[in-house]
């Protein structure tokens, strides 16, 4: 028995940065800083934007923290979403400063 689904792109709830990110300069995962209090301070701020209500392209944003600043790059779906990011990882232990570049998408 073969059985296919099909699934309706428009309505798929995934997260899809790739025109966003396309081209652009500024950090990647590779300038996420090896010591282990800056990537324990990216995984607690992942843990908090993915525990989140916050749509799929918020909890995919990127986070890359280095010597304790933690820089947000990617799309979200509105300016509250951009703030409560921002907001999510300033509140986190060991962050000395927030560099949001998160894009909202309209």
């Amino acid at each position: 028995m073969l059985v296919v689904f099909a699934c309706d792109r428009g309505t798929t709830d995934r997260a899809d940065n790739t025109n966003n990110n396309a081209d652009r300069a500024g950090y990647t995962a590779q300038d996420q800083s090896e010591s282990p209090g800056d990537r324990d301070i990216s995984q607690k701020v992942r843990s908090a934007v993915v525990r989140d209500d916050l749509s799929m392209n918020a909890r995919n944003v990127k986070i890359i923290t280095s010597g304790g600043v933690v820089t947000l790059r990617g799309p979200v779906a509105s300016d509250e979403e951009k703030i409560r990011v921002a907001t999510l990882a300033e509140k986190t232990d060991g962050v000395k400063r927030v560099d949001n570049q998160l894009e909202v998408n309209k």
